[in-house]
């Protein structure tokens, strides 16, 4: 296995927080998905690679927050009736919009938070607190 390989498949088990056999299932499965002819090295191979690798990524924070900033923006949902519109032109009852929260961690600027609404939903019923 490459070391770009080996890169990404610790990536892979960083960004899901997985245990080694359980990334290895992950890889196999997703070899047989593709129907590539391929299996993933057992577990002990890429923990002994990746020691060997020095593979620089940003890691969860695991600490508390302390400032948390929260932003909404609308996104434009592009669905099955949009060529309706480029046909016809602007038809308000087909355009669907959404509620797009985003909660950043202000000292990592990593996101912490994110979820996708309908528009009548309201910033109280997603933020209670």
């Amino acid at each position: 296995m490459s070391n770009l390989a080996i890169t990404i498949v610790l990536i892979v088990k960083c960004v899901f927080s997985m245990p080694w056999r359980g990334l290895q299932r992950l890889i196999n499965s997703v070899f047989k998905l593709a129907q590539l002819p391929l299996s993933c090295p057992y577990y002990s191979c890429i923990s002994k690679r990746a020691t060997m690798m020095n593979v620089m990524f940003k890691t969860k924070t695991k600490g508390t927050i302390q400032h948390l900033a929260i932003d909404l923006t609308e996104l434009k949902i592009y669905g099955e009736n949009e060529w309706k519109v480029k046909k016809h032109g602007i038809d308000e009852k087909r355009q669907v919009w959404r509620k797009f929260h985003l909660g950043v961690d202000i000292n990592t600027h990593e996101i912490v938070a994110a979820e996708l609404n309908a528009l009548n939903v309201t910033d109280g019923e997603v933020l209670p607190n």
